[in-house]
């Protein structure tokens, strides 16, 4: 690209503010003529995301492509969080030549389309893989150390003691041997975060060896079924393949140690729930903390969400504005290399 002026558009929501990308870029691009113009969706609030529709080749997305023909219109640069990007979007805009997607995968862009008409696409793979990892840790202690349940109790007033009775203390992290499903940049950080807890670490994950600290550290690879087998906790931080999909499955779930526990902060397609209730009924499980769930939302009679042995939360481990802040900063330095003539460091295949 010249040195003539380009137009940067930022379709930016609730969580992914439009003005995080306009500064990172401002502060990335100095002094390149450069002029920026930004929508924000109603999302988280107003508006709900599709995950799927089989009448459009893209998914988890808001809102439908037509509604944002008019912006993309003469951009040079298209950043977006959320809005579907299909290859009539991509007419609206002859000049583009650039998608940046602020998201782990560019799952809301037809990427054929991209391809087609030659225009690079960049997203950010770990953008939020600290703050999922924080939170899955958080989630694991809250559910086996009674904090949601003791918190409940307090604020209706009742000042129970249960939770102190032998049946229903929980166990320190350092008593348990923890499986982690998927060990990418999600599943290496919980790893990291609970080697300290002094908890025994076993990994399952294909495509990653350890390195050599890892195993002098006491990590453990295992397959899948040694994996469920011996561990009193599974944290599952796969990606969603048709590989993974249902790979905790009944048979999985029933494999585990009696009083186990389950932990998902990955995406729901990967866990068999009604396997998951049926072993937290009967006492074959001791608890499970979730925030991701299939369907989302799930139904509000869903009798899952009536149990008393489950943390749950509505989809927001990813959710710190740091994840913003840095998925911004790493758009800005990719559009900024791609300027230069050099090659991004996230492209989208």
């Amino acid at each position: 690209m010249t040195q003539t002026e380009l137009t940067i558009g930022v379709i930016g929501d609730g969580f992914m503010k439009p003005a995080f990308f306009i500064d990172a870029l401002k502060t990335r691009l100095g002094a390149r003529p450069v002029s920026f113009r930004e929508m924000e969706i109603g999302w988280p609030l107003q508006r709900q995301s599709t995950k799927y529709d089989k009448t459009l080749p893209v998914g988890e997305f808001v809102g439908r492509p037509e509604e944002y023909y008019g912006f993309i219109q003469g951009l040079d640069i298209l950043v977006t969080h959320l809005a579907p990007i299909i290859g009539d979007s991509m007419d609206q805009a002859p000049d583009l030549k650039v998608i940046a997607v602020s998201r782990g995968g560019p799952v809301n862009v037809d990427m054929a389309a991209a391809r087609a008409r030659g225009i690079t696409v960049i997203n950010t793979p770990g953008r939020n893989a600290s703050a999922v990892a924080e939170f899955t840790v958080a989630s694991l202690l809250a559910e086996t150390r009674n904090l949601i349940r003791g918190h409940n109790d307090v604020a209706n007033g009742t000042w129970g003691r249960s939770y102190y009775h032998s049946d229903h203390v929980g166990p320190e992290l350092c008593e348990l041997t923890i499986g982690i499903v998927g060990y990418g940049d999600i599943g290496t950080r919980v790893a990291r975060l609970l080697q300290p807890f002094g908890c025994k670490i076993v990994i399952y994950d294909p495509f990653k060896e350890l390195t050599e600290a890892e195993k002098a550290a006491g990590f453990e690879k295992a397959d899948l079924d040694d994996l469920m087998r011996r561990c009193d906790v599974v944290t599952l931080h796969p990606r969603v393949t048709p590989e993974t999909k249902g790979m905790i499955s009944r048979a999985r779930i029933e494999m585990m140690k009696p009083g186990g526990y389950i932990v998902n902060t990955t995406r729901g397609q990967v866990l068999d729930y009604a396997a998951l209730y049926d072993a937290l009924v009967s006492g074959h499980l001791r608890g499970a903390a979730l925030d991701t769930f299939e369907p989302e939302p799930p139904p509000k009679d869903w009798p899952l969400l009536k149990l008393h042995n489950v943390t749950l939360s509505p989809h927001i481990a990813g959710a710190s504005r740091y994840a913003a802040v840095k998925c911004a900063r790493m758009i800005a330095e990719d559009i900024a290399l791609i300027l230069d003539g050099q090659p991004p460091l996230y492209p989208c295949k």
